[in-house]
């Protein structure tokens, strides 16, 4: 169980969000304490990489891609508003 700990969750909607998991509940809604999402910018974009902080934030569970374990001190290591990179495609709901 990964409660207490700091996850990663990719949205369907291809946002980066990464917070203490508080909670979880059978249809994968989850619930993330001290959350921010993080805006990863193109390597063409002149603006730098943001953490936009979210606090307590609800993440549906049709809405979750993905949930991973972070390893926080390489995370730390990071300055994230120099890190570029590409976007995610959507997904297609058929």
């Amino acid at each position: 169980m990964l409660l207490a700990e700091t996850v990663l969750i990719v949205t369907a909607d291809s946002r980066i969000l990464v917070g203490e998991l508080a909670a979880c509940d059978a249809s994968t809604n989850l619930v993330l304490k001290g959350a921010v999402e993080r805006i990863i910018r193109t390597p063409d974009d002149p603006e730098p990489s943001a953490e936009v902080p979210l606090g307590l934030y609800l993440v549906r569970g049709d809405n979750v891609c993905s949930v991973g374990l972070v390893d926080e001190p390489l995370d730390k290591s990071i300055d994230w508003t120099k890190v570029k990179g590409t976007v995610i495609g959507g997904i297609k709901h058929i």
